[in-house]
């Protein structure tokens, strides 16, 4: 049989290779999405095919995932609970999407994946590939093979002399993409423990950032940065060059304890430079372009479509529904606004637009004619009446 399988060059995919010509007596097709690992990506071919994949997919995908999966994310201001931007939850609907193409360009039977068993991964990819294609057949070997812990695939990788970049002295698993990185796993697992400073890959220590503030200025069209400093670019690009610029000042570190689909707590820490510049910088200008009734009610429904991208429901009739209602609400957010980067922080320090709902000439505290203060008495009073009726109704008891 043929089988493709999402391969990292991790621990679990690498030794997933031998492990699916053994127990299936399959041939491998490796396929590696190009997401924006960088250095990561390097002599992945060469080692996929030395494990034993009979054909290696690495695809170049980071335009389409900015554009078709991160933009749409950010205008929709997701944010899943205490601060978490999904930079990996929105890549894998993406992945499995090309995993499924490649399957059926090959006539390959089934996908594979190295996610765990405990992880919202395994839900991401296989929902998603149910999604697009029914009848495609699942391989999850962490569901099925003997190994209890990554220290097992560790000894098996030395048994079998396949080459992988973890240890048992730096356990912890990484996940990179142009929206973020994360960490989870190892010596993470411990809540109280501080993530060790050389951990961190795509921005400084907050502390050892510049001390000179720099400030940044983003262009906006209906929830889309198209510019950067005034440069019009791709979302590719504004991706890039806010990761290049934040990741300098140290802005996008999180610590977080999560819950996950499956049902239990995790530990994540992440780093998403351009993505927190992108979404703070979207907030500020839909601030003045936004109506408010419309606002509130798409805040209302974050929770819900960050819910959906988290649980791996990109490809869900609601999700799709979702994005139209939030795609129309970010329809009026259009303009500038400035940032402020240093030592950790992204700070808003100024935004402007031409089809503003902000008018100083109503908003000020200074005399004017727009605004009759008069007029505020009889709207209080009948705001009020309800709570006046149920107050008067009490004093009868």
């Amino acid at each position: 049989m043929k089988v493709v399988l999402a391969y990292s060059g991790g621990l679990d995919t690498s030794v997933i290779i031998q492990w699916l010509m053994d127990e299936y007596k399959a041939d491998v097709i490796a396929f590696a999405a190009d997401l924006g690992q960088e250095e990561e990506l390097s002599g992945l071919d060469e080692k996929a095919k030395k494990s034993g994949a009979v054909k290696v997919y690495i695809d170049d995908l980071r335009e389409e995932f900015a554009r078709d999966f991160v933009f749409p994310m950010i205008r929709a201001g997701a944010v899943y609970e205490s601060g978490y931007l999904l930079g990996t939850s929105i890549a894998r609907p993406l992945i499995a999407k090309r995993m499924v193409e490649i399957a059926r360009k090959n006539r390959a039977e089934a996908i594979s994946h190295g996610a765990t068993g405990k992880g919202n991964d395994q839900v991401r990819f296989e929902v998603t590939a149910y999604a697009l294609e029914p009848d495609i057949r699942i391989i999850a070997p962490w569901r099925e093979w003997s190994f209890n812990s990554r220290t097992d695939l560790i000894n098996y990788a030395k048994q079998h002399d396949i080459p992988v970049p973890v240890t048992t002295e730096k356990p912890y698993s990484m996940d990179r993409n142009l929206l973020h990185i994360s960490y989870e796993g190892g010596i993470l697992e411990d809540p109280w423990a501080e993530p060790p400073k050389d951990m961190f890959k795509l921005t400084a220590a907050p502390e050892d950032a510049p001390d000179e503030a720099e400030e940044v200025t983003l262009d906006f069209k209906a929830g889309d940065a198209v510019a950067v400093n005034g440069k019009q670019m791709d979302p590719l690009e504004v991706m890039q060059t806010l990761n290049r610029l934040g990741g300098r000042h140290g802005v996008g570190r999180i610590d977080l304890v999560e819950n996950r689909f499956v049902g239990m707590k995790s530990r994540g820490v992440y780093e998403t430079p351009g993505g927190t510049i992108l979404h703070r910088a979207r907030e500020a200008v839909e601030q003045l372009t936004m109506d408010r009734e419309v606002m509130h009610l798409r805040n209302s429904l974050v929770p819900q479509y960050a819910k959906l991208v988290y649980d791996g429901f990109w490809y869900a009739p609601e999700r799709e529904m979702l994005q139209k209602a939030m795609d129309e609400a970010a329809s009026a957010v259009t303009g500038t606004a400035r940032v402020k980067l240093f030592k950790g922080s992204c700070t808003v320090v100024g935004r402007k637009a031409d089809r503003s709902l902000y008018d100083p000439e109503i908003s000020t505290f200074e005399a004017g004619d727009a605004y009759n203060q008069k007029d505020a008495e009889g709207f209080i009073k009948l705001n009020a009446l309800r709570l006046r009726i149920r107050a008067a109704g009490k004093k009868m008891e």
